[in-house]
């Protein structure tokens, strides 16, 4: 049996400097699919000139977050002493856990003279006996991330979170959850069945693909039932199609976002303002 469509949306425009960024989760259908609780795309673009593009120092808790490098460069700083730049196909991963500060800004890729950016950031919720750990980081370079081809020399996916077909990623996790890149060639296809009570979303960044016989355009936000079923996704253009498709166990203990932090009451956000305004967040050393 084949998943159904729950809902379509293109998102909301939320630049940053010379970003282009679209807003795809939470939105007005949901607030989650499974632990993901936000996912920003930043669009693709061609920079002319020297860009602005950083957020400056801010506080995290109760999340992991995830920047995905399609193309471009991201600097990462922290106040817990992490420092890295990844570059274009790399991943940035935070655990936030209790409290941190971070600073990431993305760029052109210094290692290429396309001038381009194309990035993606989703945030993680975290357990509620996991929003209490200590901080983590890690940087995971395009080399390192699971990859491999698909049946048919139909393409190939990658596998940012969780596992597939052999593949895993190093990247902590601390429910059942996936997040796969998938590129499809044209008349490629992917099938892909998935149990009861597993929330999945898709997201097509730039060009149309079919989802179980159905045609969504580039720039759409997927999100399919919950019932046992497979995706069959094919790709009916003439060029390859990018496609991320995400998701996972349903979180069940409350969900209580505000500004930078994502925890599981109104005093535990409360808590988490007092605690970065009180200093136990750390600074960070630029140096």
């Amino acid at each position: 049996m084949k998943k159904e469509t729950s809902f379509t949306t293109k998102g909301q425009r939320a630049d940053i400097g010379d970003l282009i960024i679209y807003r795809l989760l939470a939105n007005r259908y949901a607030d989650a699919v499974g632990p993901f609780v936000f996912l920003d795309h930043i669009a693709p673009k061609i920079h002319s000139s020297a860009m602005n593009s950083a957020t400056g120092g801010h506080p995290h808790r109760g999340i992991a977050t995830l920047s995905y490098i399609i193309e471009g460069e991201d600097e990462h700083y922290d106040s817990a002493g992490n420092y890295a730049k990844v570059y274009s196909g790399g991943i940035q991963w935070m655990k936030a856990g209790n409290g941190i500060i971070h600073d990431e800004t993305l760029n052109a890729d210094s290692k290429t003279e396309n001038n381009r950016t194309h990035a993606f950031q989703f945030w993680i919720n975290l357990p509620a006996k996991n929003k209490a750990e200590k901080p983590e980081y890690l940087a995971i370079h395009a080399n390192d991330v699971p990859q491999k081809k698909l049946t048919k020399n139909s393409g190939w996916i990658k596998v940012i979170i969780g596992s597939y077909d052999g593949l895993k990623s190093i990247i902590p996790i601390y429910s059942e959850q996936f997040l796969y890149h998938i590129q499809l060639k044209a008349n490629g296809k992917f099938i892909i069945s998935f149990p009861d009570n597993i929330e999945v979303a898709a997201f097509l960044p730039i060009r149309n693909a079919i989802f179980n016989d159905v045609e969504f355009q580039g720039g759409e936000f997927i999100e399919f039932d919950r019932k046992a079923g497979e995706i069959v996704i094919d790709n009916k253009l003439q060029e390859e199609t990018d496609i991320l498709l995400f998701g996972g166990e349903p979180y069940t203990e409350p969900i209580v976002a505000e500004g930078p932090f994502v925890m599981n009451s109104s005093k535990e956000i409360a808590e988490a303002y007092r605690d970065f305004y009180g200093g136990t967040y750390g600074e960070i050393n630029y140096k």
